[in-house]
């Protein structure tokens, strides 16, 4: 088995209501097994967690269509890795789609509204896994466990599974918090059935989710020990470091650039290290002998297929007259960059900097028509080819093999630079610059290291570094340069050469159907 979640039929689905949905986005597909046929011993056990993990990498039992977890939504589209990369980076420079679903457009328009079904999808995606890791929460607690007479090392294994179920919960909360703001909120203690659940907020949910996190450390992996795929000591740090960084975005009075320090460094001195090659990050064997990859959600070719993840990254980034076998699919023509992206480069072509993986010459640098591919310079940043330029493992070369890094040693390397410069105590800007040259370094530019920085070198270098991996939204928002007019791209806002927008914008509305359904809810400020 290549990886964690790899068989498609080893996914189990609960009778239970959705909490909160609407009659469109409400059932979990019905399943005729019940608890006390599933939780008998630690392979039932097993099987569960493999369905918490997969609701984040597939969209339903069957795959790639047919029996999809949310109703509502095309299941193509109802992935979470999908929805959350079109949220976090086609509202932004780092990308634009040329076509015309309803609501894809809305992204880069900054015009979206309650009723956007992509901006559903994603919000009850996040729901479903709650609800999932509620119920695995639920009956894994040690009295559960020791009446059905589970003892000894197979208890101590469910225990840990606990854990993993409460840090992929965190992992939802934190997406529902940074996109949210103030969404729908239950634990195991709400039992299953139809409910309306309160709605909580950013302040509440970023105490609850640091508390978690720190909650379940002792309970989880070391680093480094935990099967590929599954959470670890490190995958929860990492997740405090991330949301310490943007804690004031969270909690304008809350300062934790110390704790980002603090934990960013304790990953980082945990035994990872970068891969060598920065165009092997995202290569159909890129879970093998990858020092650096921390969490993934993992992808299968042959035995995990959907059209969301990084099948849709693979696909959608090929198009136009661009020589198809590049990206080891097919091609969708569909998504790309604006200028801005490339021009942190010092060059288009990877001679100074192997990250920029651009394709120029049948793509325009300049969009006048964002509905046409060719305008726009298409990015193959992710590939289904191995190092040595073999396919991946699906015949058809219709899905892809590509797991995607939810953290990775570089983005701790960045964390730590900016929150030393930002005023964190614990660490040091000497330390930051030998991180910092270590991108560099990794990525082969030509220019000598640099012996100095500040807080746009940062912010720029996140883009260099991590562009496409769905962190470009959250990081100008943090710099303050999302909605703002002091900072355009092509086509933000709607407009050929840019323009501000309603501040608003910082924040997702909450959906539609989420409101009419649940009366506790309140729609977030301006929608």
């Amino acid at each position: 088995m290549k990886k964690l979640v790899s068989i498609k039929t080893l996914l189990l689905a609960f009778a239970v209501l959705l909490a909160s949905c609407n009659k469109k986005l409400e059932r979990f597909p019905p399943n005729s097994l019940t608890s006390k046929d599933v939780y008998v011993n630690e392979a039932g056990y097993f099987s569960v967690l493999a369905k918490v993990y997969g609701s984040m990498a597939l969209t339903g039992n069957q795959g790639p269509a047919g029996s999809g977890d949310v109703a509502g939504i095309d299941e193509g589209t109802s992935d979470f890795l999908r929805l959350f990369w079109k949220a976090q980076e086609l509202s932004t420079d780092e990308a634009v789609v040329a076509w015309n679903d309803p609501g894809i457009q809305d992204f880069h328009n900054m015009n979206w509204a309650p009723a956007n079904p992509m901006l559903k999808g994603l919000y009850f995606r996040c729901i479903y896994i709650v609800t999932l890791s509620n119920e695995f929460i639920r009956e894994s607690a040690p009295d559960k466990v020791s009446s059905r007479g589970i003892s000894g090392t197979a208890a101590d294994n469910i225990k840990r599974m606990r854990a993993e179920a409460r840090f992929v919960r965190a992992f939802a909360n934190w997406v529902l918090m940074d996109l949210y703001a103030n969404p729908s909120f239950t634990t195991e203690a709400d039992g299953i059935g139809k409910f309306n659940p309160p709605q909580t907020n950013r302040a509440q949910l970023f105490t609850y989710i640091e508390s978690e996190l720190k909650a379940i450390e002792g309970d989880l992996s070391d680093p480094r020990t935990a099967a590929y795929g599954r959470a670890d000591k490190a995958a929860a740090w990492s997740l405090l470091a991330r949301i310490y960084l943007n804690a004031q975005v969270y909690v304008p009075t809350l300062n934790k650039v110390t704790d980002a320090v603090t934990y960013s460094k304790r990953v980082i001195d945990a035994g990872y290290s970068l891969l060598p090659d920065y165009r092997w990050l995202m290569l159909a064997d890129n879970n093998l002998n990858n020092p650096e990859f921390i969490w993934t959600l993992n992808y299968d070719g042959a035995k995990t297929q959907n059209f969301g993840g990084t099948t849709f990254l693979v696909n959608a980034s090929v198009g136009g007259d661009m020589d198809r076998s590049v990206s080891g699919l097919g091609g969708w023509g569909g998504i790309r960059t604006t200028k801005n992206l490339p021009q942190l480069f010092p060059d288009l072509n990877g001679t100074g900097d192997k990250r920029a993986q651009f394709v120029q010459g049948t793509q325009n640098l300049e969009i006048n028509n964002i509905s046409e591919f060719k305008d726009g310079l298409a990015v193959i940043k992710y590939r289904n080819r191995t190092r040595s330029g073999g396919f991946g493992q699906d015949a058809t070369r219709t899905f892809s093999d590509v797991d995607f890094p939810v953290f990775r040693l570089a983005e701790m390397y960045l964390i730590y630079a900016e929150a030393v410069k930002r005023g964190g105590t614990g660490g040091t800007e000497a330390q930051a610059l030998t991180y910092l040259n270590a991108l560099r370094n990794r990525a082969q530019v030509t220019a000598a290291d640099i012996g100095s920085y500040d807080l746009d070198y940062v912010l720029n270098e996140r883009a260099r570094e991590l562009y496409w991996e769905g962190f470009r939204r959250s990081d100008l928002i943090r710099y303050n340069r999302f909605t703002e007019a002091t900072y355009l791209w092509p086509w933000k806002g709607g407009v050929l050469n840019g323009t501000g927008v309603d501040a608003r914008r910082k924040i997702y509305p909450i959906p539609d159907s989420e409101l009419a359904a649940n009366p506790n809810m309140k729609q977030n400020d301006g929608y």
